[in-house]
């Protein structure tokens, strides 16, 4: 798929010194993208980040993760730094779940991994390349490791919401340092964000069972009435196989539903 190559990542051609500091403040400031210093002074990565409570929803306070000195150049250093980017991936929670009140939600590694899962499971396809659908189910929401889990509710339009997480990820991608690698997890990102493929339409569609499936779950196990993320997705499944999972879901949810009114 063509991207735009103002988009794509590129090797960055600054030379920092032979040692550089790497310094994550986490606080909630979605606004901000990560930023770099010049050539001539220590490479600093601002992480929008926070600490939550042991539910995920409590409490957040700032962290200030301890300063790590590694060699530049070193592409093992690249691959830590990126993955230290990525490990709010595994700690933010699920804004709209949180918003209904669920306690202990799923995070937003758990939401692309089960869409991996689904990707891998899914019948073969004419014309999907399904490794591919695990790779943009992988890397779909992994800007929200920096802007966070933006819904609707919060009022951003959509094409600001687009703008930072492109930002966001184009920061990510110099921190991992540029290269084949970046260029191709920007690739995928965006023919996610523009349903620009086969893969793409399946992958969003698997975006959505993931939810109402979660939503299910939570209805069953906290007792709750979760309309919203059902009615939110009826009808916009562009996929055989996305409508025929969504299909056994809202069953399996009526059964449910009709078993606990007798």
């Amino acid at each position: 798929m063509a991207v735009n190559p103002s988009t794509r990542c590129t090797p960055s051609v600054t030379r920092y010194p032979s040692r550089r500091s790497l310094l994550a403040l986490c606080k909630q400031t979605s606004s901000r993208p990560v930023s770099f210093s010049g050539a001539r002074s220590p490479r600093i990565i601002f992480v929008q980040a926070q600490k939550s409570g042991s539910d995920g929803v409590g409490p957040k306070r700032s962290i200030n993760m301890a300063e790590m000195e590694v060699p530049v150049g070193s592409s093992s250093a690249s691959a830590i730094d990126f993955l230290t980017l990525c490990h709010r991936l595994k700690t933010t929670k699920r804004k709209g779940w949180i918003n209904h009140g669920i306690k202990g939600p799923e995070s937003i590694a758990d939401h692309m991994y089960r869409m991996a899962l689904m990707a891998l499971i899914a019948g073969d396809l004419p014309g999907v390349n399904r490794e591919r659908c695990i790779k943009i189910a992988i890397v779909h929401d992994i800007a929200e490791a920096i802007v966070g889990d933006i819904k609707p509710s919060d009022g951003v339009p959509k094409e600001e919401k687009s703008r930072r997480e492109q930002a966001a990820l184009n920061e990510m991608c110099k921190v991992l340092g540029g290269g084949m690698r970046a260029e191709e997890i920007q690739e995928l990102w965006a023919e996610y964000e523009n349903n620009a493929s086969l893969e793409a339409n399946l992958v969003k569609d698997f975006d959505k069972v993931e939810m109402i499936l979660q939503a299910l779950e939570y209805e069953m196990e906290h007792g709750k009435v979760l309309d919203e993320f059902f009615l939110s997705t009826a009808g916009k499944f562009q996929t055989e196989i996305g409508k025929s999972w969504a299909a056994e879901i809202n069953s399996r949810r009526k059964s449910g539903l009709e078993n606990n009114s007798n």
